[in-house]
């Protein structure tokens, strides 16, 4: 959670239901298509369901921005992101950006890369990205682009296969948080004590 510009706090969740991916997708559209006229093939591209998470940004109760994470092997990809055009002076996008580097680094990857348009790379660079270097500018959606990338150290308590398996269980993005299996352990815990004040109980009886 960040302070906005006029005080207002802005979260940053995961969109973990499908209402909540529809809201990413929902904010898109009225940003890319309506906004910038983008073709709707080109703007829902097929990559919404398929190894991606949906950042959204909420100022208060409302949801006013939006960001896409793809994960591949050895990289994230940033990408997508928009903000609602009445909250962008209110530093949605930077609280967006910095929570889409911090999760990434927390699933353990190293780099993140993007696509920027040409008049935004000195935006990006405020970001920590820089442009890749020996790779060309190439063009889609009518506009030019260059490959940008930033180095991410990962925090010590980062997700890798040795995880506590009951952590990597949890919500994604929600690892520090006890999740609906945790309330396994505990109906367990509570079985056992069960069992003990049962057989305790019986050995007094018998006593």
């Amino acid at each position: 959670m960040t302070d906005a510009t006029d005080g207002t706090v802005i979260e940053v969740t995961v969109a973990r239901t499908l209402d909540q991916v529809v809201m990413a997708m929902t904010l898109r559209g009225v940003i890319y298509l309506g906004e910038q006229e983008a073709p709707y093939a080109e703007e829902y591209d097929g990559n919404d369901l398929v190894a991606a998470s949906h950042l959204i940004a909420w100022k208060g109760r409302e949801p006013v921005g939006v960001l896409r994470l793809r994960w591949f092997a050895d990289f994230a990809k940033v990408e997508r992101a928009a903000v609602l055009q009445q909250y962008r002076r209110d530093g949605v996008m930077r609280v967006l950006m910095q929570e889409a580097l911090r999760y990434s680094a927390r699933r353990g990857y190293r780099r993140v890369i993007g696509h920027a348009q040409l008049n935004r790379v000195k935006y990006w660079r405020t970001h920590g990205f820089r442009v890749r270097p020996d790779r060309p500018e190439f063009y889609f959606s009518d506009y030019a682009y260059v490959e940008i990338e930033r180095e991410l150290i990962p925090p010590a308590n980062a997700i890798t296969a040795d995880t506590d398996p009951m952590v990597l269980i949890r919500p994604d993005g929600e690892w520090d948080r006890p999740g609906p299996f945790d309330l396994s352990l505990e109906r367990l815990e509570a079985e056992k004590e069960q069992a003990r004040k049962d057989k305790k109980k019986s050995e007094e009886e018998a006593a």
